[in-house]
């Protein structure tokens, strides 16, 4: 299930979030960057993890924040989304907004597979500069606690 041409024909609606977190586990980075490399397979796995974040939201570790995170996904072209959390609502939206983010993540396609799915430790990810943040370091880290990040 991990060669390209099964990720092309994976209904990805249908996958389980910790069978994805297997899926992406278990992927090359041969294969990550052959996922990178067809524009059109990249942008469905990446709008369908970004589909899924309103599912994966955990709206009582969100209390009173009011924030927009941008998300930029870098690669042959880069892929911006935004998620805006507010009155324990997180709403997503594809393409980057006048509003101010008041953090942003920076990574590229393999850092951002293994970010979502529980495959990679975002604070080894930072120092080793694999993932970018600007803005509200403080918020940074509390993102994972906003989501049910799924086990591989």
């Amino acid at each position: 299930m991990t060669d390209k041409l099964d990720l092309d024909s994976l209904d990805l609606a249908a996958v389980s979030p910790d069978e994805f977190a297997r899926i992406v586990k278990g992927l090359s980075g041969r294969e990550i960057g052959e996922i990178a490399r067809d524009d059109v397979l990249r942008r469905r796995v990446i709008a369908e993890i970004f589909g899924r974040m309103e599912r994966q939201f955990r709206p009582d570790a969100a209390g009173p924040l009011n924030a927009v995170i941008r998300w930029k996904i870098t690669g042959e072209s880069d892929v911006v989304y935004e998620t805006a959390v507010a009155d324990r609502t997180l709403t997503v939206r594809e393409g980057r907004s006048e509003n101010e983010a008041r953090v942003s993540l920076v990574l590229d396609d393999a850092g951002f597979l293994k970010l979502v799915s529980g495959n990679g430790s975002p604070v080894s990810m930072f120092i080793t500069r694999k993932l970018k943040v600007v803005g509200d370091i403080a918020l940074a880290t509390r993102l994972p606690s906003l989501f049910d990040i799924p086990k591989a």
